[in-house]
């Protein structure tokens, strides 16, 4: 089956206008015309394109050539003597330059206008090169590629903008975060350096048991405000599901005081714990993850004096 559309750009139809194809191709050429109507249409746009241009650039040829081309003829007459017996004055036509033949073909192509004639009948036309529809198509063709690259590399400017307006805000954010969060310790330090300041709280230092000699806390209580802060010094690593909790003994009396974070178990931060209104001692004991509402004795870990 014919690829019209190939055919059409491989050049014959050019060549056949310019008329350098053998008597078999143009024989086909014709045929394929006859059968294809988009290849009868090119053909005809072809060869009033090829007219249209030699008609646009036909030279007329310059003045007083006629003229010029006479007088030479009769110098030359003189000079070689009278001619033996003229029958009657001649006048000597010039010939008009031989004009290309354009092929014609059965196809109704457009109907080419007629080329201007000069002075003496002669007419000069340039036909283009055939390639020059090739050349032509090439340019188009390379034309689109490099705007096909240029909007590729566009799109790919494009994301890599988008991808690094993400990562800056993603930055933004992990920075934001930080500053928050160096804030609130920056804030929490400024209050536990106030109550260490705070001349109404004292201090109570809680000592190990023999069950954690080495453990040490501290415990600073407000009688006035009723307020208790914790500093944990050194704890033992607790167990799994277990939690430290505080007591402040009334009389004698357990008090919940609340149960330690985990930061505040390490000794990380100071704590603020239950208010309490009255104490005359404080205790640390491990209990299940939540607390209980009775200390375990067995498993007292500090224990001091106010």
């Amino acid at each position: 089956m014919l690829d019209v559309q190939h055919y059409i750009e491989s050049g014959i139809l050019e060549e056949y206008a310019l008329g350098v194809l053998s008597a078999d191709e143009r024989a086909e050429v014709e045929r394929v015309a006859q059968q294809e109507p988009a290849v009868g249409r090119e053909l005809a746009a072809v060869i009033s394109g090829l007219d249209a241009y030699a008609e646009a650039h036909a030279l007329a040829p310059p003045a007083g050539l006629r003229e010029r081309v006479l007088e030479a003829w009769e110098n030359s007459i003189r000079e070689t003597g009278p001619p033996a017996a003229p029958a009657a004055p001649v006048t000597p036509v010039v010939p008009a330059p031989p004009v290309a033949a354009v092929p014609r073909m059965s196809v109704a192509p457009a109907e080419p206008a007629a080329p201007a004639d000069t002075e003496g009948g002669a007419v000069v036309r340039q036909l283009p090169a055939a390639a020059d529809a090739g050349r032509i198509r090439w340019l188009i063709a390379a034309s689109v590629a490099l705007l096909l690259i240029s909007g590729l590399g566009n799109y790919l400017l494009y994301s890599r903008l988008k991808e690094t307006e993400s990562s800056l805000q993603v930055a933004q954010a992990e920075q934001s975060r930080y500053a928050a969060t160096q804030q609130a310790a920056l804030n929490e330090r400024d209050q536990q350096l106030a109550i260490l300041r705070n001349q109404a709280f004292r201090s109570v230092d809680l000592k190990g048991t023999p069950k954690a000699p080495d453990a040490l806390a501290r415990v600073y209580y407000n009688a006035t405000t009723k307020a208790v802060y914790v500093d944990v010094r050194n704890l033992p690593e607790l167990p799994e599901g277990k939690q430290y909790q505080l007591w402040a003994l009334d009389n004698g009396q357990p008090v919940d005081a609340g149960m330690l974070n985990p930061a505040t178990a390490t000794g990380d931060s100071i704590q603020q714990m239950k208010n309490i209104a009255s104490a005359q001692a404080f205790a640390v004991t491990v209990e299940d993850i939540g607390g209980k509402p009775t200390p375990t004795m067995s498993t007292l870990t500090v224990v001091g004096n106010i």
